[in-house]
């Protein structure tokens, strides 16, 4: 798995880091109802929401499997309770 990501991820960070330096000139942003605008570069510009995006859907997963982190402890729980009660009810007699 650690091999996966380094063969995924240094590819990707090269590109990310190639297109960053071709692309270092300013680009305006003018929010529109506001009497103001903002100056970013143009690789903010594009890996910025990207980043963004990829933050916001992690948040959204691990959120999304709170309920069944949720049951696996009780579950987990329950077993160990029961492991205790049988352990105890095979416990030999002295």
């Amino acid at each position: 798995m650690r091999l996966l990501t380094w063969l995924l991820g240094l590819p990707l960070a090269v590109v990310a880091t190639v297109f960053a330096v071709a692309n270092r000139q300013d680009v305006r942003f003018d929010l529109w109802p506001l009497p103001f605008g903002v100056d970013v570069a143009a690789y903010l510009a594009v890996l910025g929401p990207l980043a963004l995006g990829l933050v916001m859907g992690a948040v959204l997963v691990w959120l999304s499997g709170t309920g069944a982190r949720l049951r696996a402890r009780a579950d987990r729980r329950r077993a160990e309770s029961l492991e205790r009660q049988l352990a105890a009810a095979v416990k030999p007699a002295p």
